[in-house]
């Protein structure tokens, strides 16, 4: 072989390997896959969990760099309700990898920021239902269509910003002409290692709701949003929208994280509690009715032990106050009927088994106690995923 001809192969094959080294840090695709099965004997108020075998919160992920400068997520949800599988779009997503001054920006559907649990994936949990505040207000977890801007501040500490602005549509009360810009929201969190072993985080969190508040006439049917979709009979049906909405949600976390010497793999302990309320939920016809409350309030705190590499269990206890609305209906200007207080409180314990960091068994007893009934409910769940699998946050 000549040498004119060798310099050309030896150009060739590294030109080739170039473009596979940018190949895989720019445009490769990462795929992964999040596995979730569950058999329950029971079912929770404002769950769409079913009774008996079910398909859970599954999900199909697609993420890249598109290039130097921007990042790209895909996640569709899967999951069973009446022998049908049901498929949702849960991200979709850019976000800015090279902005200045610690600055980002996210654009698309993806996962709100507002509290502590809501931006987590749900297969992250150490319960296979979120609390029943979280449920009631949020829906679980709630994702919209927006923009969002937040800023990591340069200090020695855990300080972060953020901004949001979503579409709010699966937030709105029913309005006929709902704000093109429904929700918007910021949170603050701010953190710190104590030593090598402990950290911590503090987070405040503010939700504007536009279309929450539930009103008066129009097109759509208002008083069965405001009587039937709060009424007790409804909370059990299958939804993935809050069973409450309002013009203000607040709230307050702190999370305390424990590691023999920052080291997770074989012993940890995670404490965190959350308090939501929220606020302004009718219009002044509903809000004169006896009964009503200008707010409806919750908290949770939970406790996570993982005492091997291979075993944790946790424990949660929480409570909800809300309202039933008892055949409250409008007719032009006027309003009828009346609320009742009521209550919710739940206590979870289970008991985990993870087979490595991807895969766990879980089996979960529940007591929950309502204004009409009390429960016990019996889950036993996997979690498994497989593929790409990003990092979970603090």
């Amino acid at each position: 072989m000549n040498k004119k001809l060798l310099w050309l192969s030896a150009l060739s094959i590294s030109s080739t390997a170039a473009m596979a080294t940018t190949s895989n840090t720019i445009s490769n695709v990462e795929i992964g896959v999040v596995l979730d099965g569950i058999y329950q004997d029971g079912s929770r108020e404002f769950s769409h969990r079913e009774e008996g075998f079910s398909l859970g919160h599954s999900e199909i992920n697609l993420s890249a760099n598109i290039d130097d400068k921007f990042r790209g997520v895909l996640t569709t949800m899967l999951e069973s309700h009446e022998g049908k599988t049901e498929i949702e779009l849960e991200e979709a997503f850019i976000e800015s990898l090279a902005m200045p001054w610690g600055f980002k920006v996210k654009a698309g559907r993806f996962l709100s920021s507002f509290g502590y649990l809501n931006e987590k994936h749900v297969h992250e949990d150490a319960f296979s239902e979120r609390p029943g505040v979280y449920r009631a207000l949020l829906g679980g977890h709630y994702f919209d269509d927006g923009v969002q801007l937040s800023w990591l501040a340069p200090t020695d500490f855990y300080l972060a910003f953020t901004s949001e602005a979503f579409s709010g549509k699966k937030l709105d009360a029913g309005f006929d002409q709902p704000a093109t810009v429904g929700v918007y929201s910021a949170a603050i969190n701010i953190g710190a290692d104590i030593n090598a072993s402990h950290s911590w985080m503090f987070g405040l969190s503010a939700l504007r709701n536009g279309n929450g508040e539930m009103q008066f006439g129009g097109e759509h049917d208002h008083d069965d949003h405001a009587g039937d979709s709060h009424d007790e009979h409804d909370h059990g049906e299958h939804s993935h929208g809050p069973a409450f909405t309002g013009e203000n949600l607040f709230g307050a976390d702190f999370t305390w994280k424990w590691a023999p010497q920052g080291n997770y793999k074989y012993q940890n302990v995670r404490f965190t509690t959350e308090y939501l309320q929220l606020n302004d939920l009718y219009d002044t016809q509903f809000s004169d009715l006896q009964g009503a409350k200008d707010n409806l309030k919750g908290i949770y705190a939970t406790i996570v032990y993982q005492f091997t590499p291979h075993w944790s269990v946790a424990l949660r206890g929480s409570e909800f106050d809300h309202q039933l609305a008892n055949d409250v209906h409008g007719h032009g200007d006027h309003a009828h009927g009346d609320f009742s207080d009521a209550k919710l409180r739940e206590y979870d314990v289970s008991l985990a088994w993870l087979s490595s960091h991807f895969g766990q068994v879980r089996g979960q007893y529940t007591r929950q106690e309502t204004h009409t009934k009390d429960d016990n409910i019996f889950s036993l769940q996997y979690v498994m995923t497989f593929g790409a699998h990003a990092a979970h946050g603090f």
